[in-house]
Formats: structure tokens, C-alpha cells, sequence
């Protein structure tokens, strides 16, 4: 045990340590670690590992391939996002492809009993990149500050949101009990650490949060979960000068609250797994995404899992969400008499700026998805999972009017890929 817990420390760090994570269902990611991910996201009801049991539904950790034994699980995801944007105004269109970024993103967990062979209890520990955004366009031609009144002291630049980075990690000690056979609940403390980065330099902040799961089976082959995330703030002092005043400002980010529900069945049992989910994600009362006219997310997924022969299972999954970016048309951005302003945490940001930065910076716009992945079982007691994902491209275009009163469109492209693998060792 001693040494698990050394790995366990060493490998949180270097999780906290890496690069950014990018966003599919607004900022988080659809599912932890190839199996999820492979199955569209699915697991409120019946994850297959003892990570997405921590992030899915951490009263699932009584029910699963992981009991009554113990478990480790090591992932890794490359993660390869494809924003691209496109502004046209005076007369002119620049595009620009954000910069190519791919993201290593790690993942770890296990899932103990605590007891003896007979206790109820299990005791879980999980660290992940679950949510993130971002872009980088800086030196490329949406990257103008002096595109409108050129060579005036009233130059102004063609966008804002040209370089924006956020991250969140999540350290996630979780505890289940199975009160009944069929019946478990479970409990886990959301520790964050983020950062957010909007050109000025990154600052850190944490946050905190709770997440409450119920998993029940009714039969032996049908499983029902339950699971509801609090929200979660964070504040980032003196992350960027919104007001161009000279002087920076903080701006506040929540992860929003989470409900989500789940049915899984096994047919020809244990060989064929399916499990439908549905989650809605309370972006507009998020504070920070409220500023940014986001609108709240109902999730679907299905995914299901073969095993052809003995060790050897296929899975496949489909997971849709629609844009949670609220589209815009016929604002007036115009600066040529008293500008249009938008307060946003009491900053005011002229409107022209204001959309420019929530659909160039801010382009968490992709809504379907589907992914595949095969595991196998190297020995009694080692398991080698890989996904491939893929998110198809998808558009947010405004009309409006430019700081120089001419028309005005604003959009950006985004799609997505990712490859996923994990380790996982039963003791």
C-alpha cells in the first residue's frame, strides 16, 4: 500500500503540472479516461473503471468490475482541438487557424474497500483535467490593434479574445456505501485548482464543491444512477484589463451545478453492456458564463460494450449537447457616437469587444460526438484500454456593426480529436 500511494502522489503531480485541457460540452470534457470517452461519456450508472466511477458517479464504486477488490488506474488522453475564426469589417476578412496545440491531459484514481472482506464501505481517490478553453491567435490576422482608426490616437484593435487559456484540475477523495444489496450512495469533495490566462499572464485560483451519487439495481442486469454536482467559483484576481483603464481586473468563474441520470442493462451477462445518460449542465446561472450569455446544456449519451471473446471487449458511444453559446445579431458596436456598453462583473466592455471575445475567446461550440475504443485483459490482474474521439466541426456566426460603423461578422469554427489510453491493475 505504501508504495501505491507513492505512485498515487508522484503521478498527482505531474498531472497538476501539465498543459491545458480543451473543451467539448462547453468547458469539461465528456468522460474520464478511454472507457468513458470510448462509450460517448456514459457512466452515471455502471463505469467500467475506478476513474470515471469518481467523476461519473462515486456511488458506483460499490457496484462494478473494480469490486469487491481493489483498484489503480493511470490515463492519459492527446487531445487535439481545431478552433479557427473569421472576422470581416470595413470592408475586409481576415481568418486565421489558432495556433496547433495539442494537450496532454492525465488522469488517475483507485477505489479500495475500507475493512474487512465483508465491509460496505470503499474509499476512493481520484486527480484529473476535466475542464478547460482556449485559443491563441496571437500573430496572426486577427491579431490587429490598430485595425480600426489606424495611426490616431483612437486606434483600436480588429478583436479581443486573440489569446485566452483556462484550465482546471480536479483532486476528487471520494467514499461510497452499499446501505443495501442493490442499493449504494456516495460522496465526493471537489478540491480545484485553475488557472486562467486571458493575455495579461496566468493567475491561479481554487474552488470547492461537492458531488452526491445514488446508484441502485433493481436487477441483477439493470443498473439506475443518480448524481448531482454542486457549483463551484472560483475568482482570478487581476486577470485582465477589461475597462482599458490602465489597470487590471478580476473576473469570477463558476463550474456550474450538474444533475444527471443514468440506466445501464447487460444482455447475455456479463458480454454486452448498454448505457444511455442524460445531464443538464446549469451554464446560465454560472457566474461568469451568465456574463457571457451562455445557455444551460442538456447532455445525451449511449454507449455500449461487447466482450467478442474472453478479455477482449469493443465499445463504442454517441454523445450530443447543443452549443451553449447564445448567438447574437444586430448589435451595434459602432464607436463614432456613445458606445454600446456591456457590464460584465461591473466592467464595462464596449459591445463590439464584448462579442468579439465570447465568440473568438470563448468558442465552446462543438455538439456532436462519437467515439470508439477497445480494452483488453493482459493478465488476472492488468487491463490496457484505448479510445479515439472525435467531435464534428461546428459554427457560431453574429452580425452587427463595427467600431468604425461599417457591417460586421464575427464567427468561429471549432472541431475536435482526441486519442486516449489507460492502465488499469486490480490488487
Amino acid at each position: 500500500m505504501r508504495k501505491l500511494l507513492t505512485v498515487l502522489l508522484a503521478s498527482m503531480l505531474v498531472a497538476t503540472l501539465s498543459p491545458a485541457v480543451f473543451a467539448t460540452n462547453g468547458t469539461e470534457l465528456i468522460g474520464i479516461g478511454p472507457t468513458s470517452r470510448s462509450m460517448g461519456g456514459v457512466g452515471i450508472a455502471a463505469p467500467q473503471d475506478a476513474i470515471s466511477a469518481v467523476f461519473s458517479n462515486p456511488s458506483a464504486m460499490c457496484f462494478g468490475p473494480y469490486c469487491p477488490t481493489s483498484q489503480f488506474d493511470f490515463a492519459g488522453t492527446i487531445f487535439m482541438p481545431e478552433p479557427k475564426a473569421e472576422i470581416t469589417a470595413s470592408g475586409q476578412t481576415n481568418k486565421a487557424n489558432a495556433r496547433d496545440q495539442n494537450y496532454a491531459i492525465p488522469a488517475i484514481g483507485f477505489s479500495v474497500p475500507i475493512g474487512g472482506p465483508d465491509t460496505r464501505w470503499r474509499f476512493g481517490l481520484s486527480a484529473y483535467g476535466i475542464s478547460g478553453l482556449g485559443v491563441d491567435y496571437r500573430d496572426t490576422n486577427l491579431d490587429q490593434p490598430s485595425y480600426f482608426f489606424g495611426g490616431t490616437p483612437n486606434a483600436q484593435p480588429l478583436a479581443a479574445g486573440t489569446y485566452t487559456n483556462y484550465q482546471l484540475m480536479k483532486f476528487a477523495p471520494t467514499i461510497a456505501y452499499q446501505a443495501l444489496p442493490n442499493l449504494s450512495v456516495g460522496t465526493s469533495f471537489q478540491i480545484n485548482y485553475s488557472t486562467l490566462d486571458l493575455g495579461d499572464g496566468s493567475v491561479a485560483a481554487y474552488s470547492y464543491g461537492v458531488k452526491l451519487g445514488a446508484t441502485y439495481k433493481p436487477l441483477d442486469q439493470l443498473s439506475l444512477g443518480l448524481v448531482y454536482t454542486s457549483p463551484q467559483k472560483a475568482t482570478y484576481n487581476h486577470v485582465y484589463d477589461f475597462s482599458q483603464n490602465g489597470r487590471r481586473q478580476n473576473l469570477s468563474l463558476e463550474q456550474p451545478q450538474e444533475v444527471g441520470f443514468g440506466v445501464a442493462y447487460e444482455f447475455l451477462k456479463p458480454r454486452v453492456l448498454l448505457e444511455t445518460n442524460v445531464k443538464w449542465i446549469n451554464w446560465s446561472d454560472a457566474k461568469g458564463y451568465d456574463d457571457f450569455d451562455w445557455n444551460d446544456q442538456w447532455v445525451f449519451a449511449v454507449g455500449g460494450q461487447w466482450e467478442a471473446i474472453d478479455h477482449l471487449f469493443f465499445r463504442a458511444g454517441y454523445s450530443y449537447a447543443e452549443n451553449p453559446v447564445d448567438d447574437h445579431d444586430g448589435w451595434n458596436g459602432s464607436l463614432l457616437g456613445p458606445p454600446d456598453l456591456v457590464g460584465v462583473q461591473g466592467k464595462q466592455l464596449p459591445r463590439y469587444y464584448y462579442e468579439t471575445f465570447r465568440v473568438i475567446g470563448l468558442p465552446a461550440i462543438v455538439e456532436h460526438h462519437i467515439a470508439a475504443g477497445v480494452g483488453y485483459e493482459l493478465g488476472e490482474n492488468l487491463v490496457l484500454n484505448l479510445s479515439y474521439m472525435h467531435a464534428f466541426e461546428n459554427k457560431l456566426s453574429e452580425n452587427g456593426t463595427a467600431p468604425d460603423g461599417s457591417n460586421a461578422n464575427v464567427q468561429s469554427k471549432l472541431s475536435e480529436d482526441s486519442l486516449s489510453f489507460a492502465f488499469t491493475w486490480r490488487f
